[in-house]
Parts: C-alpha cells; structure tokens; sequence
C-alpha cells in the first residue's frame, strides 16, 4: 500500500536518549514508505548509535555540528537550508533536556539551531523517566510546545530503562509512522472525494489484425489519477490500450480498449463520481462493419465505410447532475475558440487546451502546455511536465469543490 509519505522529505533529530537505539528502524520505516530522510543528531545522540548506521540506511549524510571539527577546510553546514528543505521535522527521541530548550528557545547545537529555522510542521515524541516526564518543567515545555503549534507523539507506558514501569517510554517507530501518516491523512484536500479518470487512446477494430486509434500515450490520464490519489481521492481510472500501470491502491484501474467499452465503463462508474476528468482522448470514428478474417492486401487501394463512435464526454455532460465535469481540447487551428464551443456544446465546468503548435505539448511527450478554459475567463500555463500540468489542473478543481 502506498503511503502519504511518499516523497515527503523528513528531517529526523535525534537527541541523546536510549530510545536513539529505535531510530535506525525508524529511518528504515520511512524509506520503505517513499520518504527522503535527513538525519541531524545532537552530539550526546552519538553516544547511542552511530551516524554511520543512519546515514547508510538514509543513504544520506548526517549532521550533527556546524562544521567537521576535525578537518580544517571543513564547509559550513547550513541549518536555515535544512529547515526550509524537509516537508516536516521529527524529533525523537526528544529527551527532557532537548524539550526545555526548545521551549526556552535555546539554540547551543546544530539540531536546536535547525529546529529553530523550520518552517514546516515540527513533530516530538517524547522519551524519558517516569518522574522527568512527570515533572511540572517538563510538562511546562509541552504546554508551551504545544502552543508554538509543535505536535507532540504521546509517549507510550511500558519497562523504562531505570526499570520502572509507567508513562515516558518513547512511541514505537511504526506508531509514529501511523501517527505522522494520519496527521496528513486528516489534512488530504481531496479525502472523501470520488474521481473518474479516463486516460489513452481507443482502438476501433478493421479486422483481427488491425485498428484505427491515435497517438495518446496515457500519461496525462495517469498522471492526473495519481495525484488525485495523493490528495485523498479515491479514483476510478478508464485506461485505453498503455503500457502504463499504477500500484497506487488508491486507484481502481480499469482497463477497456474499445470506445464502447469505455463509454459503459465510464457510465457504470459516473454516478458515484464528485469528479470527472476526460483526459482519454477517445476515438471520433470506427468502421461500419469489421472484417472477421485479415483483410488480404490485394488491391492498391482499400475503403473502408466509418461511422460516429459514442460521444462520452457529451453524455455525461448530458446526465451530470452536482458532478464536477473536465474536458481536454488537442487542437491545431482557431483553438480557444474550439475549446470553448466544446466547453459549452458538452456542459463542462473547465477544458483543458494543449495545442499541437507548441512545442513539446500533446501526445507522447512527458511535458504539456495548457490553457484552463472557464466559460469566463482563461489561464495559461508554461510548459511544465505532465506531472506539474496534473497538479494545477487539480488546484482548480479543488478551488471549485470549496466553492
């Protein structure tokens, strides 16, 4: 399963407690979920485990001073650009000592000095005693943490390492993966919402042997389901014939190859959809009759007699009701006034126009160039790789969800 972890870049502080001994599994757990991991460390932190091991399990290199002590030449290590690097700020275990300074603003290493030019979401799970978890400073630095905006990971109660029993004993590495995992989870703009994708070309059969499509490769469509799914969304993707696939379990991949075939797939799926992209870019015209041998190369010229294959796009534009609706314009002439006699003619609430005029747009390629086309207005993208164009053409239809 996928996590929402995935290329989330993490910014690990360790701190010098026992529970140090827990992060290399802890790194490990979030590289397996898709993670970039950075590791800072206090200098009483090395005394646990050894930056050798986390920076081979990162495959990063770890920080812990502002410079290599023992080489001369050393370059700075610069904290501000770690902060404004990482997506969000672990820090554990975060022993006592690590708390109250952070609370009192106390900047005497390189990790206090990191924590205090993050701008990203700061998590602490703490880890100490029975009694110095209990302690009135202690719960001081929480209350003030807290107020800072920081998040704290409750510790759990378990064997302590005085061989106590009770509260202070630093939460498990996959607890704090389930915790980090549901706190983005909660704040997904797209949690709870149903998408239908359509994605690739169709093929109308001759014969056995031989079809009329296009060139779409898919990856716009595919491109798009991904990122709804990484939003929250759960999506329903229509793909024609691709060599492409996704793992994401997010997605509920369907594959058709047939302009019929996607027509009832898409129908089948409509009604429970809050979004619908149509990025597939669908046959217009299939043969009258198909051919039930391979047709034999006889005479020097063939003719074959085509018919209208379904408009999809206009039969859900037809029977939508609250569904938000999304269609894309490849055009090469008198394009945005194409695009906005199909935005109108198939009740759209945006299209989506890339023009075979520019460079480095349209099928097959890994980048687009897009105009989003309202019924009022227009925006104009540069080129950008289809991932990029995926993620605007999400942000407005997030702006029209919270409409």
């Amino acid at each position: 399963m996928m996590s929402v972890l995935k290329g989330k870049k993490v910014l690990l502080g360790i701190t010098g407690g026992i529970a140090a001994y827990k992060t290399a599994y802890l790194v490990r757990l979030f590289i397996k979920a898709g993670a970039d991991v950075k590791v800072v460390m206090t200098p009483a932190a090395k005394e646990f485990i050894t930056p050798l091991t986390l920076s081979t399990l990162s495959k990063n290199e770890v920080f812990s001073s502002f410079t290599d002590e023992e080489d001369e030449n050393a370059k700075w290590n610069n904290h501000v650009e770690l902060g404004l690097w990482a997506d969000f700020l672990l820090i554990a275990p975060a022993t006592a000592n690590t708390l109250s300074k952070m609370a009192a603003g106390n900047s005497d290493n390189f990790l206090l000095a990191t924590y205090l030019s993050a701008k990203c979401p700061v998590f602490f799970a703490p880890a100490m005693d029975l009694d110095m978890y209990r302690h009135p400073s202690t719960k001081n630095s929480l209350h003030t943490l807290a107020g800072f905006g920081n998040i704290v990971i409750p510790p759990g109660s378990g064997e302590l390492a005085s061989g106590l029993y009770g509260e202070g004993r630093m939460a498990e590495p996959e607890e704090i993966i389930e915790f980090i995992e549901d706190y983005f989870s909660k704040n997904l703009p797209l949690k709870g919402k149903n998408f239908l994708i359509t994605a690739g070309p169709t093929y109308e059969a001759i014969d056995p042997v031989r079809f009329i499509g296009n060139h779409s490769s898919g990856k716009m469509g595919y491109e798009l389901a991904e990122a709804a799914a990484r939003l929250g969304a759960r999506v329903h993707l229509i793909s024609g014939p691709t060599h492409l696939s996704t793992e994401n379990p997010n997605i509920i991949l369907v594959r058709v190859t047939s302009t019929h075939e996607m027509y009832e797939a898409v129908h089948s799926n409509f009604k429970a959809a809050d979004v619908c992209i149509a990025a597939a870019a669908v046959a217009d015209y299939k043969p009258k009759t198909v051919a039930g041998e391979k047709i034999k190369k006889s005479d020097q010229t063939l003719n074959i007699e085509l018919t209208k294959t379904e408009d999809i796009l206009a039969s859900l534009g037809a029977e939508k009701k609250d569904q938000i609706l999304i269609g894309f314009a490849l055009e090469t002439n008198n394009e945005v006034e194409n695009a906005r006699n199909k935005l109108k003619r198939k009740n759209l609430d945006f299209i989506v126009l890339n023009s075979l005029r520019d460079k480095g747009a349209g099928f097959k390629s890994d980048t687009n160039k897009v105009s989003i086309i309202y019924p009022d207005s227009q925006k104009d993208f540069d080129l950008k790789t289809k991932e990029e164009v995926a993620k605007d053409i999400l942000k407005e239809i997030i702006d029209l969800l919270n409409a």
